[in-house]
């Protein structure tokens, strides 16, 4: 039953979080001058509208079963960039708005958590600290500099352009590619991923000073 339990919550800040994430990147596009998010539905707080079946559920609940860091993704918010200000930035500033919101997401989360005094056991610390955690996890994944992940689009935006004719072919392979590397370097993936969640906790930690 406990198991049940936590997959639940997962299941619950995923959702929560990746909704977020992705309406981020459709109201910073909107802001910045494109309407191609808002015409495709994607400007709103349904779930149900930005979730992909493999990156938003099957990863990060195989990743949660097994014990590993929680991590993955959702639909690409799809933008029209000759339609965005500030052309190449502006682009990145669109991509870099969902991990940034999983970002404050995992900093209120854990402010909140040490603030209620840093409790490690009952439902109540399970789900905020599966909040920061999951939510950390989705930053310092999408912020990888891997197209189509979200920090390949500020690498695009100060690369040449021979890199960027080769980040353009990786991101016509769209997921497959992300998928193939998840597959092939999973376990240095997982250990990258476990220091940077550390990483920020520490960050985190410090500031509150849990």
């Amino acid at each position: 039953m406990e198991i049940v339990t936590y997959i639940l919550i997962v299941v619950g800040v995923i959702l929560v979080s990746m909704t977020l994430h992705e309406a981020m990147h459709a109201f910073t596009s909107y802001w910045l001058g494109d309407d191609t998010a808002k015409l495709q539905g994607r400007l709103t707080l349904n779930p149900v509208k930005h979730i992909d079946p493999f990156l938003t559920i099957l990863l990060p609940l195989g990743l949660a079963i097994v014990g590993a860091p929680i991590f993955g993704g959702a639909r690409p918010v799809p933008f029209n960039p000759d339609r965005v200000k500030w052309d190449d930035w502006g682009a990145a500033l669109i991509a870099i708005a969902g991990p940034l919101t999983n970002l404050v997401i995992a900093f209120l989360a854990f402010g909140i958590w040490a603030i209620s005094g840093a409790p490690m056991e009952g439902l109540y610390a399970q789900i905020i600290i599966t909040m920061f955690t999951v939510n950390l996890g989705f930053f310092v994944f999408n912020m990888l500099p891997l197209p189509p992940l979200d920090g390949s689009r500020v690498i695009y935006a100060l690369a040449p352009e021979f890199v960027r004719t080769g980040m353009r072919f990786i991101e016509s392979f769209g997921i497959i590619f992300i998928f193939a590397i998840i597959l092939i370097a999973g376990g240095p993936l997982g250990s990258f991923m476990q220091g940077s969640i550390g990483f920020f906790i520490d960050i985190f930690t410090n500031i509150f000073r849990v």
